[in-house]
């Protein structure tokens, strides 16, 4: 059978798997009982495997046993190859209603990394069937803490790169999405697939008084309102258009009654951007506005700005690569590229800093959902269509194969 038939005729038990995943999910670096399922899943099969030391990762490699190819790196060396699924989920109430949700208070798999661990377990027995045709080694990346625990550098720093013995020629991840999508549709573009981030904190001291008599007071309530405001208005205003910028303020505190006007509002966002050069300008500008703004007020202002992750930028050959794979696996109409990068941020960025690959976005709404509408992933209500996981499994194991079979491509 091929690939993708045997990934087809797994699918009750990938989606068995994956339930399993998303009833009990675990934030972070430490996910035992996740880690314990990967294990249980892969129990049986001829894979070296290790597991972290600083998180509960799990990296499994596959020895080929087909002869090397004359193009394998260093004289002969088999080349090897990085297939990555993360597995942390997020601190996010489920209220999807679904049978199988979430059975962990205030914890849910809200981004679908459950399904890209099921996947990749998949692409483990099916290439594990086919090792004696695998003109090279295959390491499983298991990650935990892609949710902004540096989950990936701590592989990294911990050898998964070089799990075979040698540096994995390329690297190849997936990703599902509950909306923006259509389903089943694998979507991919060379350079920058998703934006870098980072996060902006500003603290706006004031002096507090009577909510009746605000000129006697200095009110950080409202210069933090205008410094919301004003920073979208930066954004359209000072940066181009064709090199984007998106600034979300996603938490805003101040005050404890309405009477009062407080000494001090915090608020705090994620920024994102699509270039290093852009993400530099980004900072001066935003430090130069909240500075004028809190002066016009006459309060003080605290910034802070921290890059968190680099652009994903997919190499031109490994993504021209997985465009071939999805077209004569799935059929031509089932490969989309990207006209734009996706305003989202990986960490499997940190893979591709180092080695050359490739992430593919995979649509997975539900079928009776429009993608158009539907929950975006790390929505309380985003449900994952389980029908995309033969499809993704089967991907995975036909990247990692072709890439063997073409080390130098």
């Amino acid at each position: 059978m091929s690939v993708l038939q045997d990934a087809r005729s797994m699918a009750d038990d990938l989606v068995s798997l994956r339930r399993r995943l998303h009833r009990e999910p675990e934030i972070g670096l430490d996910l035992p009982r996740t880690q314990e399922k990967v294990l249980a899943a892969l129990d049986g099969l001829p894979l070296e495997i290790t597991l972290g030391r600083s998180a509960t990762s799990v990296t499994a490699v596959l020895r080929g046993g087909a002869p090397r190819g004359a193009g394998a790196a260093g004289g002969g060396a088999a080349p090897s190859v990085l297939l990555r699924g993360d597995m942390d989920a997020l601190p996010v109430w489920e209220h999807t209603g679904l049978p199988d949700a979430s059975t962990v208070d205030g914890v849910m798999h809200a981004c679908g990394h459950d399904l890209h661990t099921a996947m990749l377990v998949g692409a483990a027995h099916l290439l594990c069937a086919r090792r004696a045709a695998l003109p090279g080694d295959v390491v499983f990346m298991f990650q935990p803490g892609e949710e902004g625990w540096e989950g990936a550098q701590r592989m990294i720093d911990e050898g998964v790169l070089d799990a075979s013995g040698r540096r994995v020629s390329a690297a190849f991840g997936l990703h599902v999405f509950s909306a923006a999508l259509p389903g089943g549709q694998f979507c991919g573009r060379a350079g920058a697939i998703t934006s870098a981030s980072a996060m902006l904190r500003v603290t706006v001291r004031g002096e507090g008084g009577h909510g009746s008599m605000p000129h006697r007071a200095s009110d950080p309530v409202t210069a933090a309102a205008e410094m919301v405001l004003g920073l979208q208005t930066m954004v359209t205003r000072q940066f181009d258009v064709f090199d984007p910028v998106v600034i979300t303020v996603g938490v805003l505190r101040a005050g404890t009654r309405r009477t009062v006007i407080p000494d001090e509002a915090i608020f705090e966002a994620t920024v994102r951007t699509f270039s290093a050069g852009t993400a530099e300008l980004v900072e001066r500008a935003a430090r130069r506005l909240l500075r004028g703004i809190a002066h016009g007020h006459g309060v003080e202002v605290d910034v802070e700005f921290a890059p968190e992750r680099p652009a994903t930028v997919n190499d031109a050959g490994t993504t021209a690569l997985a465009a071939r794979a999805v077209a004569e696996t799935f059929g031509e109409r089932r490969y989309t590229t990207l006209d734009h990068p996706l305003a989202c941020s990986e960490d499997f960025s940190r893979v591709l800093a180092q080695v050359p690959g490739s992430l593919v976005a995979l649509g997975a709404a539900m079928r009776d959902a429009d993608p158009r509408t539907a929950p975006f992933n790390h929505s309380a209500r985003a449900r994952f269509d389980e029908g995309v996981l033969p499809d993704g499994a089967a991907l995975y194991a036909e990247l990692a194969a072709r890439a063997l079979a073409d080390p130098t491509g």
